[in-house]
């Protein structure tokens, strides 16, 4: 239905959705280009939301880039100097790659993580304005020209601008809105993720990212910020999550007995809070920019929290929405192929790590060839390298897996583990790349399906008109 008559009526330049990394880095970015940026959010600052919060160098960059890197640090988390990784009782380190100059990852919980960003947005001259729960969006014809919310007080205003931008996450609002909540490429997930902070202990490692694979089961320890760490498993996922009451801590603590050197690594450590969970996971694309409006962030595309790519990749293309569109604003027909073009790369520079994700997340026991991946980078620094590498976003996961390389690790897996398995897991992988080679020609060829362009519901249609002031 069309919302009550608004009870204010105001403009500005952009007018962002969701406060958090997305929303604030493309908020920051706008307002110090000096463009007039409002942005919306139901909670208040600081507050936590969901999430795994591991920024590998890459997104400490995009911090860089935002100025704000010097705020997070503030905030206490260590610098973790060193990745480990282990499987199949192989256990394999590695420095972290120089993104920007920065050779390390740190992990920080999100009520300061966001806070600090939501302050450079406003350093930076964007307005934020919190308690604020945007209803619909308004539109002028087919094009979207703002948005209607409800102030902390309760009443409507109605806010017009050149640019709507979701950065609302994965039940985004703004979405729906504009007909885009269907993903045009879905792929469940196998596992289902839980975790909980344990207080370190003085003696710790502090500077490892740490992860660990048994069986079929995920775990981690990431050292955080208030002498914290935060421990994350992801065991395969069962159907219909574990929603009962105390589901997630019984799975929890099941998973966690199953990763012995993991339970080593808390041993000494006190368990800080409850148990919080994901369940029902799926990676995504969304249809992500139409006339008038932008989803960055989980609003538009999201990954499987397995490779902790979501951070890094809400801070950058927000900036480089911003970046994108900040000259064209004015020129309706400029901004809409500033946004075609936007979502195209997003697209075409996400394909890779998307399919990787989604292999990590198929909760399955580790198969042969991953085995031999694992023994063989023991001592063999380079796939070390380059592994770390492609998470941090500086190597591309056709690396690891390139002709020579994987006849390499089938014969070596050939001595090690019967040939039935070994030449099963071959034909697999073969499947596998086709599969991918397919998707990424076809659905991920950067331009999005013409099945999966939203149209406004005409139930929720608001034409502009004259009388609007600016915010």
């Amino acid at each position: 239905m069309v919302d009550s008559p608004a009870t204010a009526v105001e403009r500005a330049d952009v007018v962002v959705v969701g406060a958090r990394c997305a929303g604030s880095a493309t908020a920051a970015t706008l307002a110090g280009a000096g463009r007039d940026v409002v942005v919306l959010d139901a909670a208040a600052f600081p507050s936590d939301t969901l999430s795994t919060h591991l920024l590998w160098p890459a997104g400490l960059a995009e911090l860089q880039r935002l100025d704000a890197l010097a705020a997070v640090e503030a905030l206490g988390a260590p610098r973790l100097t060193r990745a480990f990784a282990q499987g199949a009782g192989f256990g394999v380190g590695s420095a972290f790659p120089a993104v920007d100059g920065i050779d390390y990852a740190m992990c920080v919980r999100r009520t300061g993580l966001d806070a600090a960003l939501v302050r450079i947005a406003v350093a930076a001259g964007a307005e934020i304005r919190p308690r604020c729960r945007v209803t619909s969006v308004v539109w002028d014809g087919n094009r979207c020209a703002g948005v209607r919310y409800l102030d902390s007080a309760g009443r409507v205003v109605e806010i017009r601008a050149a640019l709507v931008v979701g950065a609302d996450g994965r039940r985004s609002t703004i979405a729906r809105a504009v007909g885009a909540e269907q993903p045009f490429l879905t792929v469940p997930s196998g596992r289902d993720c839980y975790f909980a902070y344990w207080r370190d202990t003085a003696d710790a490692a502090r500077h490892i990212a740490a992860q660990w694979r048994e069986g079929s089961d995920l775990g981690t320890a990431f050292p955080c910020d208030d002498g914290l760490v935060l421990s994350l498993v992801q065991p395969p996922a069962v159907a219909g999550g574990a929603r009962g009451p105390g589901e997630a801590e019984r799975r929890y603590v099941e998973a966690l007995a199953r990763i012995p050197d993991l339970t080593e690594r808390l041993r000494s450590c006190e368990r800080v809070g409850r148990v919080r969970s994901a369940t029902g996971i799926s990676s995504y694309f969304r249809r992500s920019a139409g006339p008038g409006w932008a989803l960055p962030g989980d609003s538009g595309h999201f990954k499987d929290p397995v490779t902790a790519q979501g951070i890094r990749d809400a801070l950058h293309y927000g900036r480089t929405l911003a970046e994108s569109v900040v000259e064209v604003l004015d020129d309706p027909r400029a901004l809409d192929a500033a946004l075609t073009e936007w979502e195209r790369r997003r697209i075409t520079e996400c394909r890779e790590i998307f399919h990787w994700t989604n292999r990590l997340a198929r909760g399955e026991a580790m198969r042969p060839l991953e085995i031999e991946l694992y023994r063989t980078a023991v001592d063999d620094p380079e796939l070390a390298a380059i592994t770390t590498g492609i998470f941090s976003r500086t190597r591309r996961p056709a690396e690891l897996y390139t002709p020579a390389r994987a006849l390499r690790l089938a014969v070596r897996a050939l001595r090690h583990q019967p040939t039935p398995a070994v030449l099963a897991d071959l034909a697999r992988e073969l499947r596998d790349a086709t599969g991918e080679w397919r998707t990424t020609r076809t659905t991920l060829r950067g331009t999005v399906p013409r099945s999966a362009a939203p149209f406004p519901p005409r139930a929720t249609l608001t034409t502009a008109g004259p009388g609007e002031h600016h915010a």
